[in-house]
């Protein structure tokens, strides 16, 4: 069954911003306001923006009931979750998306967003990983953010990387998915799990020590998540911790480690993750991998 895209953006249609994990102030998000106003956007501010209580923003129940009001809402044609860290996997099953899927929209965000995408997937729906309105100003950003604008506007997204020691050579083509590791790993027998199986799946992960990366890897290898995979693209893993007695792989040989047991093509250092240049990626969209001697091709 294919994953329906919702409607593209126009100007003079309105989105929100909305927290649903981490605090985030009105003057933090004033960058990214005047940037959507800027593409022709009417911007609504939730009720979750400059609400506290201590990191979150908000009581679950208020960010859900925030992020519950955009869904529901068909005036609003796109909903921005402002913030990562942690915290909307707390509310996402009490969640109700009947009026969302009567009247689609995109959901855009990424790192703890990952839970919002790959539930939205099992519902069958696509919905947009890339840099959240807390991080529209960041020097460095630039082509992160216009490709954020190209994809919601509906143009195709095409991204060559140069070639990576570790990349294994081949072409794939199949859904996209995932999103954050620690996030991936842990929605595992949840309603919020997808399969990987005949897609290309993508990945990225920051602070983390790299024995917790190798035992997420372990743990996607011997649940069978890796098992027909159609390819991989592994993305930004940064600020990455280690012990005093060192692990002895950096996260790219961690993957590299497992992703070698398998006969996927495996394409590194795309510009997706916790740095400035974190490009768009439409989950649930059909796109082609292309990996060679040249270095790495992903177009959706």
């Amino acid at each position: 069954m294919p994953v329906l895209a919702p409607p593209f953006l126009a100007p003079g249609q309105r989105v929100a911003l909305v927290a649903t994990a981490r605090r985030v102030s009105p003057a933090e998000v004033a960058p990214a306001v005047d940037t959507l106003r800027g593409w022709g956007l009417d911007v609504v501010l939730g009720a979750s923006i400059g609400a506290e209580s201590h990191q979150f923003a908000g009581p679950d129940d208020e960010r859900r009931r925030d992020l519950q009001i955009q869904l529901n809402d068909p005036t609003i044609r796109a909903v921005f979750c402002a913030r990562g860290g942690y915290g909307t996997a707390r509310f996402v099953d009490e969640l109700d998306f009947s009026a969302f899927q009567a009247n689609p929209k995109w959901v855009m965000g990424f790192s703890d967003i990952t839970v919002l995408h790959t539930h939205l997937l099992r519902l069958g729906f696509q919905s947009l990983h890339g840099p959240m309105p807390v991080l529209f100003g960041q020097a460095g950003g630039e082509a992160a953010l216009d490709s954020l604008r190209r994809a919601l506007f509906g143009e195709s997204l095409t991204y060559t990387v140069p070639p990576h020691p570790l990349n294994r050579p081949g072409q794939a083509t199949g859904e996209l998915v995932g999103g954050n590791l620690s996030l991936l790993h842990t929605l595992t027998g949840t309603a919020s799990q997808v399969s990987f199986a005949g897609r290309i799946l993508f990945l990225e992960d920051v602070d983390e020590y790299l024995y917790h990366v190798d035992r997420m890897l372990l743990h996607l290898h011997r649940s069978g998540q890796l098992a027909g995979v159609a390819g991989l693209v592994v993305g930004h893993f940064s600020l990455m911790c280690d012990n005093a007695i060192p692990f002895g792989q950096t996260a790219y040989e961690i993957i590299d480690h497992y992703a070698r047991r398998y006969d996927f093509p495996v394409g590194y250092g795309f510009a997706v993750g916790h740095e400035p240049d974190n490009r768009a990626l439409v989950v649930g969209r059909v796109a082609t991998l292309s990996v060679g001697a040249a270095g790495s091709v992903l177009t959706s």
